[in-house]
């Protein structure tokens, strides 16, 4: 009698038990973002980018000023070229030529710097939707939400679900001959 109680007992505990893991697993479903609508459909991306197309607007409109003054000066002396000596056109060239390359290096610059800009932008924007969706998560108990978009990014987890550090530890040992 005593054995089935136990027995009995046994089962109950362990029923309980496996209902408690499964409330808790239904709590905190496995869920994904999809990065790409995020980042276009968030309303501050639209910002910096117009932001971005002013500053870019003016550097460019910067850029072709130089190059109409440039062909102006390029115009000027091709009139004049009949009228000036070998060595007064020698210089006009010279001086056509270091201010072409002038304009070509200042145009390479912001170009580069545009580059810099919007990465820097865009990485902002970034880091405002994970942290939001990290704050979500959380807030709405998910263990993992993945960040769909063809490259696979993890959005947020929770740290226990974190093996990075017991990988690369792994990774190095196994790399060091350990």
């Amino acid at each position: 009698m005593t054995k089935k109680i136990t027995l009995t007992l046994a089962i109950l505990a362990l029923g309980i038990a496996v209902f408690s893991m499964v409330q808790s697993y239904s709590t905190s479903e496995l869920v994904y973002v999809d990065v790409n609508k995020l980042l276009e459909g968030y309303k501050r991306t639209e910002v910096v980018r117009g932001d971005l197309k002013k500053q870019s607007d003016q550097m460019k409109a910067n850029v072709d000023s130089l190059i109409t003054g440039w062909q102006k000066e390029l115009k000027t002396y091709e009139k004049q070229r009949s009228e000036m000596s070998k060595k007064e056109k020698e210089l006009q060239q010279e001086l056509l030529a270091n201010k072409q390359q002038q304009i070509n290096s200042y145009q390479q610059a912001i170009g580069k710097q545009i580059q810099k800009d919007d990465a820097k932008a865009t990485q902002t924007v970034i880091n405002d939707i994970n942290d939001y969706v990290k704050e979500y998560g959380k807030k709405h108990n998910h263990q993992i939400i993945f960040g769909a978009g063809g490259n696979g990014n993890i959005m947020y987890a929770e740290e226990a679900t974190d093996l990075t550090e017991t990988v690369l530890k792994g990774l190095n040992e196994e790399f060091e001959g350990k």
